[in-house]
């Protein structure tokens, strides 16, 4: 999906971390963002502008005091998308980056905003996980709608007049490289997810909790809940190696676990088009749904909390 970022440059500073926490979905070819830095220089601001407003599918609002504040960012940019998401040929995303009025404006009162509940990144213990959220927003609407609406796009259009650009996707096997690499990148997402997501919990009036990067290949974290009897979660995290093979990412519930041990792990599965994980309910290897990297992170976040009495919404 092509994204029109509309921002208020006070705000560049959201915008480049918006920037970094997108990159694993613009690595991975499901994203493609545009805002107007991209215009070079001798471009002509305007047209360039109502260009790409037509163009994109998918349209991010960094909604803050100094964007509502914006006549081009209100009138003109978000004016067109809102009008475009009402036909139907377009989706508009308010990403709320400050406190601000933004309830008032009923165009954007009417959509659901992010991160959750509409709750301003600023407002946010850890901004990080804000961001996460977000991402996580956007990769369930690319996955939810940018494949099916192109195909039915392509579908309903007489053979003559299909465009040249249509998309297809090519069947292909994953060989043990792919896997490898895919492999490293979840795993390297699980790690990067604990990190955050512990800093975030540990900001919380009555819980504590503590990450350890032993290794290239391992990571541990411990959360405690003072206001339960059982309160203490601890869990070991190994990426696979040559000598074990008890999953591709596996964990056990104990503190400095070894990694010839296991309670459960996410083995690398594919079909013809894409490497996803499932889970490994036990032993005999029961699977759950495929998953993302990032989904399969937060599933085992909430399992590794529930075992504090700790529950995530």
């Amino acid at each position: 999906m092509r994204a029109f970022i509309s921002y208020s440059h006070s705000d560049k500073a959201a915008l480049d971390r918006l920037h970094v926490h997108l990159k694993n979905l613009t690595r991975e070819g499901r994203i493609e963002t545009w805002y107007d830095r991209n215009i070079l220089a001798g471009g002509e601001l305007d047209a360039e502008i109502e260009r790409e407003l037509e163009a994109s599918d998918l349209f991010l609002l960094l909604v803050s005091p100094d964007f509502i504040a914006s006549d081009y960012c209100v009138e003109r940019e978000m004016r067109r998308a809102l009008e475009r998401h009402a036909a139907g040929t377009a989706r508009v995303v308010p990403i709320i980056v400050e406190e601000c009025d933004w309830k008032a404006m009923r165009e954007l009162r009417q959509l659901k905003a992010v991160p959750t509940d509409g709750k301003a990144i600023s407002a946010w213990a850890n901004p990080n996980t804000a961001y996460l959220n977000v991402v996580q927003e956007l990769r369930r609407i690319i996955e939810a709608e940018a494949v099916p609406a192109a195909a039915a796009k392509v579908a309903d259009e007489p053979s003559a007049t299909r465009p040249s650009m249509a998309r297809y996707r090519a069947k292909r096997q994953f060989d043990h490289i792919d896997k490898g690499d895919f492999r490293d990148a979840a795993f390297a997402t699980f790690k990067d997810y604990f990190r955050r997501a512990i800093i975030e919990i540990d900001s919380i009036d009555g819980f504590r909790g503590r990450f350890v990067d032993r290794s290239a290949t391992s990571f541990g974290a411990t959360v405690v809940n003072s206001g339960h009897l059982n309160g203490t979660a601890h869990i070991s995290v190994h990426c696979r190696s040559s000598q074990v093979a008890l999953g591709d990412i596996y964990y056990s519930f104990s503190e400095n676990a070894g990694d010839n041990t296991a309670n459960g792990g996410f083995n690398i599965s594919a079909d013809d088009y894409e490497q996803f994980l499932i889970q490994t309910m036990n032993v005999f290897g029961k699977a759950d749904e495929r998953l993302t990297p990032e989904r399969a992170a937060e599933v085992l976040w909430n399992e590794f909390i529930g075992n504090a009495g700790i529950s995530y919404d």
